[in-house]
C-alpha cells in the first residue's frame, strides 16, 4: 500500500517531465532547425520478496516473486530527423537537406545550429563584409576561416556544395570558400545551449576535420530555403494526451492508498 502510494509520486514526476518536454516541443514549433526531445521511461528496482528456484527431482521450478517499486526517466532524447524547407527567395537564406550543422563561431568557440538564417555585417573598414548569424556569430567557411565577401559585390550565389559566388566590381565571376558544415557520429549526443545553437559532448565526439557539403555523408546546402523545426502537433497533442491520461491515473494510485490508509486508521474507533 505505501509502495503503491511511491509508485504513483514517481509516475507523476516522470509525466510532469514529458509535459514540459511536450510544452517545449510546442513551443518551438515554429522555430528555424529546432529539433524536437523525446522522453523515455524505464523501471525502477524491484523489491524480491521470494527468490527464483530451480526444478528438482520431486518439484518443478518456481518464479521469483517480485514488486515493482515505480518508473524513472531514462532519457530525453533529441530527434534529429529533418524539417519541412521554407522557400524564403533570400540567398543568404540557407537550409541543409540531410546530416550536418552549419558552423559559427564566437571569438574562439565554435556552436553548430540548423538554423540558416544568416546576415552580412556593415565589414571592418577593409571593404570585406562578413556572413554572420542572427547575433553576429561568423559563419565559417570549410578551412575554418571567417566568409568574407566585398560590399560592392552583387549577384551573390551559394551553391548545393557550399560554394559562394559572386560577381565582382569588375563584373567578373568570383569565389569565396565554401560554406562549412559539420557532421558528428552521434548527433543525439550534442548539447542544446540555447538560441538554437548546440556544442559537442563527450558522447558526440568531435566533428571531422573535413568540413565540405555534399562529402562523407554531409547534406546538400539549399540557397533561399530555411528548415522548419520537426515538431509534429498532431503528434505532440496525442503525446500530450497520453501523458495527461497517465498524470491523472497515477494520482488515482495515490488517492486510493491513501483511501485504504484512512480505513486502517480507522479500525481502532
Amino acid at each position: 500500500m505505501i509502495r503503491s502510494m511511491y509508485s504513483g509520486i514517481s509516475g507523476l514526476k516522470n509525466f510532469q517531465t514529458k509535459l514540459d518536454v511536450i510544452g517545449n516541443n510546442i513551443a518551438n514549433v515554429n522555430t528555424y532547425g529546432f529539433k524536437k526531445g523525446r522522453t523515455v521511461f524505464k523501471d525502477l528496482y524491484s523489491q524480491t520478496v521470494a527468490g527464483a528456484s530451480e526444478p528438482g527431482a520431486n518439484r518443478g521450478g518456481v518464479n521469483p516473486k517480485q514488486v515493482g517499486l515505480g518508473s524513472q526517466l531514462a532519457t530525453i532524447d533529441t530527434i534529429h530527423s529533418g524539417g519541412s524547407m521554407q522557400t524564403t527567395g533570400n540567398t543568404l537564406d540557407l537550409a541543409i537537406e540531410g546530416d550536418g550543422f552549419f558552423v559559427v563561431e564566437d571569438g574562439t568557440q565554435k556552436f553548430y545550429t540548423r538554423a540558416g538564417n544568416f546576415y552580412l555585417d556593415a565589414g571592418d573598414g577593409t571593404g570585406e563584409a562578413s556572413l554572420v548569424d542572427g547575433d553576429g556569430r561568423y559563419v565559417l567557411n570549410s578551412d575554418e576561416s571567417h566568409i568574407t565577401i566585398p560590399i560592392t559585390a552583387t549577384s551573390l550565389s551559394i551553391g548545393q556544395d557550399g560554394k559562394v559566388v559572386f560577381v565582382n566590381a569588375d563584373g567578373e565571376l568570383d569565389e569565396r570558400g565554401q560554406v562549412a558544415v559539420a557532421k558528428f557520429n552521434n548527433s543525439g549526443g550534442l548539447t542544446k545551449i540555447g538560441g538554437n545553437l548546440y556544442q559537442e559532448s563527450a558522447n558526440s565526439g568531435a566533428p571531422s576535420d573535413l568540413l565540405t557539403p555534399l562529402e562523407e555523408g554531409r547534406g546538400a546546402i539549399r540557397s533561399g530555403s530555411l528548415e522548419m523545426s520537426n515538431v509534429d502537433l498532431s503528434e505532440e497533442f496525442t503525446e500530450m494526451i497520453v501523458a495527461q491520461r497517465g498524470f491523472q491515473a497515477n494520482t488515482r494510485i495515490i488517492t486510493t492508498s491513501d483511501e485504504i490508509l484512512q480505513e486502517l486508521v480507522n479500525l481502532k474507533r
